[in-house]
């Protein structure tokens, strides 16, 4: 009897993570094993190992823009696709150890992106606090019981379901809008099917530090009508000036503008990784003017095979 194939699910864990909200969206993850890991580098590990079939990792917030620990690992891990994005309210509240009460804070633990988006609250409510980073929401809030530096915790709504902790504020987050964007990242080259609601993602290498390189490299999109939701420059890291951009584009490969941009890069860019062409988790439309219809791409190539011999 053949081998089941392994449909284990990574997640930056513990449980109660917005990570995990993020999978719990996913159809094909509902009722198979899911994993907690402690970082973004062990959820690709997970994938490019064969640990798991997939990973969900957070890539993008409204707030803080993209997260650069994700588009660095990314950027650094060959052959992954993302095959699907997922968007997470976020929203926070302060925890602690019973018995304490708010005015007792003097240090909080809270990872580095929740603590940056509770930044006006925590001036303004305890404005003499000091923070310790931890690598997750949740595990701020466990932390607390594991060691006494920390007097409360920045975490999820509901972390009180999981642990015996006290909540000592609610809705604390600067931005009531915030949402955070996850990707699913998979080693499957299957991709998913257009819908006409699609965004590509990419990583792009300026193929050198010149007046001029940049702009070279937006054309590629802009002369052929391809909006950009997302471009966001990180460093190489071999040379001061060296930079690569994390690039979201509206639509999907098969789409013959976007097709045509990602030759147009290629062609200019030493490097450029595809991350892959994925449904939009908002499901709008895209939009974009009828002289980038893929008719018109398609036809342009009809007119120059007739003028080859």
């Amino acid at each position: 009897m053949a081998e089941s194939p392994n449909v284990t699910y990574s997640f930056l864990g513990p449980v109660g993570t917005f990570t995990e909200a993020a999978l719990a969206q996913v159809p094909e993850a509902q009722g198979k094993p899911w994993r907690a890991v402690n970082n973004v580098g062990e959820a690709l590990a997970d994938v490019l190992t064969g640990r798991s079939v997939a990973a969900m990792i957070a890539i993008e917030n409204s707030v803080d823009g993209g997260v650069s620990a994700t588009q660095d690992a990314l950027a650094g891990a060959p052959n992954l696709r993302i095959i699907g994005e997922y968007l997470v309210p976020v929203n926070f509240v302060l925890v602690a150890r019973p018995g304490t009460a708010l005015a007792d804070v003097r240090v909080i633990n809270a990872h580095p992106v929740a603590y940056a988006q509770c930044r006006t609250w925590l001036e303004s409510t305890l404005p003499r606090h000091g923070h310790i980073p931890a690598s997750s929401n949740v595990a701020a809030a466990a932390s607390l019981f594991e060691n006494s530096q920390a007097d409360a915790a920045i975490a999820p709504p509901g972390i009180e379901k999981h642990h015996d902790l006290d909540v000592l504020a609610t809705d604390i987050g600067d931005n009531p809008n915030a949402v955070t964007r996850f990707v699913l990242v998979s080693r499957t080259t299957e991709l998913p099917a257009r819908t006409g609601a699609d965004k590509t993602s990419v990583i792009v290498e300026l193929p050198e530090d010149r007046s001029g390189a940049l702009l070279e490299m937006l054309e590629q999109f802009a002369t052929r009508g391809v909006n950009l939701s997302l471009i966001q420059s990180r460093p190489i890291g071999d040379a001061l000036g060296r930079y690569r951009f994390v690039i979201d584009a509206d639509g999907h490969i098969l789409d013959e503008r976007v097709a045509d941009a990602l030759l147009g890069l290629r062609r200019s860019s030493p490097n450029v990784i595809f991350l892959g062409s994925y449904p939009r988790a908002d499901k709008r439309p895209i939009e974009f003017t009828s002289r980038y219809d893929d008719e018109i791409f398609i036809e342009a190539r009809a007119w120059l095979s007739t003028l080859l011999p």
